[in-house]
């Protein structure tokens, strides 16, 4: 087992879902992916970061983004728990949920942390690019739900940094004005940013979303 580092390959596994078997590299195609695991099924706080997802599905759908959960439970329990996650969040689970229960994936993308639970896995996050690379780590403990919010802040931020050349300061939110990265001279900006830049500072200069109209 190793640590997965951004930039490194995304791994690729053979896996039972509630969806049925799928080649993870087969299945993300040329779109991005969230991997996310869950410490159990039937616990309290995956119950809401599920229903949360699965009320958000459109919004990963409008970034290109399909999703995928993990727990180390198997597949008749993952069914009975999205009956629970579809009355109790009112939505309808629209996404697979792995079956880990020999953890393979678990320890393939190291999600198990021995000194915080020997069993259950913690609330692990990948972000991965249509590349197949790696774009984001998370990790949360098992007691704090997730952010969905700010997950898809971040995927603005990874798409929009990924295609044009500008980083997101603090805070950002699409729609926002960018930083222009350091390697664009100022005599390239015209060409680069028709938009007009503003220089705070000679390394801080910043313009426009370059992405919207």
């Amino acid at each position: 087992m190793s640590t997965i580092r951004l930039g490194d390959i995304a791994p690729d596994f053979l896996a039972q879902t509630t969806e049925g078997e799928i080649n993870f590299h087969d299945w993300l195609g040329d779109s991005w992916g969230v991997l996310f695991s869950h410490p159990a099924d039937y616990t309290p706080v995956c119950t809401t970061e599920l229903g949360t997802v699965a009320n958000y599905k459109a919004e990963f759908d409008k970034r290109n983004v399909k999703v995928i959960a993990l727990s180390v439970d198997g597949i008749d329990s993952h069914h009975g728990w999205i009956k629970d996650i579809n009355e109790t969040q009112n939505t309808v689970v629209n996404f697979p949920i792995v079956a880990d229960e020999d953890r393979k994936v678990s320890t393939l993308y190291d999600m198990i942390h021995p000194n915080s639970d020997d069993k259950m896995t913690v609330r692990s996050v990948f972000v991965i690019g249509a590349d197949k690379k790696v774009k984001l780590t998370i990790t949360y403990p098992a007691s704090t739900g997730r952010n969905f919010d700010e997950l898809l802040r971040v995927i603005d931020s990874l798409q929009l940094t990924a295609y044009h050349k500008v980083a997101t300061p603090a805070n950002w939110n699409n729609g926002d004005d960018c930083v222009i990265v350091p390697s664009v001279s100022n005599e390239e900006i015209p060409g680069i940013f028709p938009k007009g830049h503003r220089e705070v500072k000679p390394y801080l200069r910043l313009t426009p979303q370059p992405n919207l109209d």
